[in-house]
């Protein structure tokens, strides 16, 4: 079954369940800001979207900027700081199995649930 990484207040989140139950297919949403990813799930996470871990910052958070903008960052600190931090997370997230897609362009989401 399809999960997805959820932030109701996003748009571009809700579209993306919008799509995703139009589909009919079958799918079970996690709001991560409520539930948020242990360190292992977010390192399973990084790898099933073949990412870098700074690539899944949303960078023009406040938090981001207040906080890490101009820093050079291990990859563990980056990982520490979205656990610290989910709002910095990009959203949404689907997890098909062992593949992941940041889901904020519907063509690139309905591409990867074909």
């Amino acid at each position: 079954m399809l999960q997805i990484l959820h932030n109701p207040r996003c748009g571009k989140s809700r579209d993306c369940l919008l799509f995703t139950t139009e589909l009919k297919t079958p799918f079970e949403i996690i709001n991560y800001l409520e539930n948020p990813l242990s360190v292992d799930e977010l390192k399973a996470l990084i790898k099933k979207l073949k990412i870098k871990p700074i690539e899944l910052v949303r960078q023009k958070e406040t938090i981001w900027i207040d906080k890490y903008q101009g820093k050079t960052l291990t990859n563990a600190q980056i990982i520490k700081a979205l656990i610290k931090y989910p709002i910095l997370m990009q959203r949404p997230i689907v997890i098909d199995g062992n593949k992941a897609i940041i889901g904020r362009e519907i063509d690139k989401l309905e591409a990867f649930l074909k």
